[in-house]
């Protein structure tokens, strides 16, 4: 039971195969820079065994097929593949942004479902067109086995009306779709998953708070086990102040950008996606060095620091009134996971809704999952790793198995 997980960007290929029976992953990689002069392709076999092997390729790549095919070389090489050859493969996986209103699962691909990601590519004009070309090109290399679409959006669709609709004329959603989706899906239902093992409950039984914060940032309400509210909107722009991204804005800064700066709304958009958030506020958008550069004095990365985290607190504050009792709060993704100074400032002043950050376990470096609140915090508070691949190919397995 080996599975391609495949994760197709624009110019880019993220890959694993995992054998499921132990879910192992035997190998990894990144295809990135197709369509440029100098593709490049990195796999490694049996990652973090004393059996690692590394192969790097460096040449262009025309398209994803293209690049399919170096992967391919790659896993299926004498000296240091991880398959004999391609029918090794039982299924593969796709990770897709964007499956709208339709798609409340993960979902055997067919051509009807290639339809409607089709139809979908409004709402996701950088993404679904990028994860079609992956799905496509699969399709023809693995054409006997089953290929599943796993959706961002899919985990959020149990929202209530109150929660995804926006206060605009009710037509724009009638015709268009505009509302809110919510994104890191898989990330949020994983995370989830494990809390509940850690505290000894089936997930149907959990209010949770998930927050997810890497270079793009969002949380998430669960209300015994399903998504109720989360930060993301109908674009990965709206909630927590990201690596590049502005989050929340007043929705009328477009009109005084274009009206007292003279820019386009494309120049306002990217703006807010490309050179806002951390970014914006102190020209980096690197955690890391956002750190080193307040602890030299910088106060504009000090007060990056101090943005993001508060709006991280504001939401958490809401979310709980949301759910009214909250059993854990989960931090995950390579901030969430990694930074012990955004996660305290993020729970700063909470200790009177039950929430206490215990720091000497908040500070522990630690690749594990993890309890980090203090033994008498009503709000249990984890770090917990996200995989996003292993939650696709569990999805899988169950669809698979049906």
């Amino acid at each position: 039971m080996k599975y391609l997980i495949i994760n197709s960007g624009s110019s880019s290929i993220k890959y694993q195969v995992i054998e499921m029976t132990t879910e192992t992953v035997l190998a990894t990689g990144l295809v990135e820079r197709i369509g440029e002069a100098a593709g490049r392709l990195k796999n490694i076999a049996f990652p973090g065994s004393d059996r690692e092997l590394t192969t790097v390729i460096e040449q262009p790549i025309a398209d994803h097929a293209n690049g399919m095919m170096l992967v391919i070389a790659a896993l299926t090489d004498g000296e240091k593949g991880v398959i004999s050859d391609t029918s090794e493969i039982t299924a593969v996986g796709h990770r897709v942004v964007h499956g709208g209103e339709q798609f409340l699962h993960s979902t055997l691909i067919t051509p009807e479902v290639i339809n409607v990601l089709e139809k979908n590519i409004p709402l996701a004009p950088l993404h679904n067109p990028a994860n079609l070309d992956g799905i496509r090109v699969a399709r023809e290399m693995f054409p006997n086995v089953p290929q599943v679409a796993v959706f961002d959006t899919a985990f959020h669709q149990t929202m209530p009306r109150r929660a995804y609709l926006y206060a605009v004329p009710h037509e724009l959603y009638e015709r268009y779709r505009v509302r809110k989706y919510g994104f890191h899906g898989t990330s949020h239902r994983f995370v989830a998953g494990e809390c509940a093992r850690f505290l000894g409950k089936p997930l149907v039984a959990c209010n949770l708070i998930t927050v997810h914060l890497g270079n793009g940032c969002s949380m998430t309400a669960i209300e015994n086990g399903c998504s109720v509210d989360t930060s993301l909107g109908m674009t990965p722009l709206e909630g927590l102040v990201m690596g590049t991204r502005s989050g929340d804005v007043d929705p009328a800064l477009h009109l005084f950008l274009k009206q007292n700066v003279g820019m386009e709304l494309e120049e306002i958009d990217n703006l807010l996606n490309k050179e806002s958030g951390l970014k914006g506020l102190c020209g980096m958008n690197d955690m890391r060095d956002i750190h080193a550069a307040a602890a030299g004095g910088d106060e504009r990365a000090k007060l990056a620091l101090e943005v993001q985290t508060y709006r991280n607190r504001k939401y958490i504050g809401a979310y709980m009134a949301v759910l009214g009792r909250v059993d854990a709060i989960v931090f995950t993704a390579g901030i969430g996971e990694n930074d012990a100074v955004v996660r305290a400032e993020s729970l700063k002043g909470l200790d009177m809704f039950g929430i206490r950050l215990d720091p000497e376990k908040n500070s522990e470096h630690s690749r594990q999952a993890r309890c980090i609140s203090h033994t008498d915090s009503t709000v249990r508070i984890f770090v917990i790793p996200t995989n996003e691949e292993l939650a696709i190919a569990r999805e899988i397995a169950d669809l698979t198995a049906k």
